[in-house]
């Protein structure tokens, strides 16, 4: 798999597929965590009218929020909530966002609106996550073009192959009309259980297609990965020793070596009026 050299701007990816109950946001939340734990500044984006990226981090009814950034133009620091990990800050959705379709449609270049408020972050991220709805519509296409470029989470199933045969073409519009620099970072099996004949016919499949595109990292089925989000936490804080967390902690991995990150690491942003994403009565204990 090759590497891309990361310069003083952040680098920006978009975890996207428009096929729902893929791992997508499962994905989001605990990479960002991973590679914020790897000292590198990292935002997470949660441009999702489901806003479950942001209850993840136990980050519930934002004040402020990603719409105020994409219809009111809202600096995105100001809309940031730190989180327990001090390298992580997250751009939460909320319900307003449900609306900000329609409202995109009629501002002038609405389709960079994402875009224009990352590039006014500067140098002050090294990585930025943007988690996408499951659809194309124009959150998802604020995402492709702000991107550098897609992290695509793939189910081990038959019809997860459609899926991403309308997504590469996606891919290749937004990048011919709108981004030239998007491209396919990866693709991460998740759900994987080795056990099943199709999942392992699947996995043969899309390696033999996409090649290094394809992570060696696969994300297995694990029930501790589908608790800690009603903790508000990622999966490396609920229970640092589950597959899971190995698993994430092993793509982050990847990602990183993709991105030739040699230098130091940044200290993060001091954020201007900093949020903490720790609501009122704390989020109940993990279980052992």
């Amino acid at each position: 798999m090759g590497t891309t050299s990361l310069g003083s701007s952040p680098f920006v990816i978009a975890v996207v597929n428009q096929k729902g109950g893929v791992g997508k946001t499962t994905t989001a939340v605990n990479l960002a965590a991973c590679l914020a734990a790897s000292e590198r500044p990292t935002l997470l984006i949660d441009i999702d009218p489901q806003a479950n990226a942001s209850s993840a981090y136990g980050i519930t009814n934002a004040e402020r929020q990603v719409y105020d950034a994409l219809i009111d133009g809202s600096p995105l620091t100001q809309c940031a909530f730190e989180t327990e990990l001090e390298t992580l800050h997250v751009v939460p959705a909320g319900r307003d966002l449900v609306g900000a379709e329609i409202e995109l449609v009629s501002i002038e270049a609405r389709e960079y609106r994402l875009a224009q408020s990352i590039q006014a972050l500067g140098d002050a991220y090294e990585i930025i996550l943007i988690d996408c709805p499951p659809s194309l519509g124009l959150l998802t296409l604020n995402a492709l073009t702000a991107a550098d470029a897609v992290l695509i989470p793939l189910q081990c199933e038959y019809y997860a192959l459609e899926g991403l045969a309308n997504l590469t073409e996606t891919v290749e519009l937004v990048r011919g009309q709108l981004n030239p620099r998007l491209e396919i970072q990866g693709i991460v099996l998740t759900m994987a259980d080795g056990r099943n004949n199709l999942a392992r016919q699947v996995e043969a499949e899309v390696r033999s297609h996409f090649g290094e595109k394809v992570y060696r990292t696969r994300i297995p089925r694990n029930v501790r990965l589908s608790e800690a989000p009603s903790h508000g936490q990622p999966i490396l804080l609920y229970d640092i020793h589950s597959k899971g967390a190995a698993a994430y902690v092993k793509l982050a991995d990847e990602l990183l070596t993709q991105l030739a990150l040699t230098s130091p690491p940044r200290k993060p942003p001091v954020l201007p009026n900093p949020q903490s994403s720790i609501q009122p009565g704390g989020q109940d204990e993990p279980t052992p």
